[in-house]
């Protein structure tokens, strides 16, 4: 797994969202999705939203994603 896969992953879930993914190590990454979808929701049903994105994935070949949820108003969009 790869960063770009996830990115591209998370896109294709979300289609709206602003998607930037790091992870030099091949098993832990970081995720800054943004997305106007995550209006009016809590930080656990936003990350849900995403998780939902990678499916089986999360756990198994994505041991560690560490998120970073934002709409586009809270990210100054």
């Amino acid at each position: 797994m790869n960063a770009e896969t996830i990115q591209r992953l998370i896109q294709q879930g979300l289609p709206d969202a602003r998607v930037q993914v790091e992870g030099p190590d091949g098993v832990h990454f970081e995720a800054t999705v943004v997305c106007a979808a995550f209006r009016g929701k809590l930080p656990l049903a936003r990350h849900r939203l995403v998780y939902a994105t990678l499916g089986e994935r999360m756990g198994g070949e994505i041991h560690a994603l560490a998120l970073k949820t934002l709409t586009p108003e809270e990210a100054g969009a």
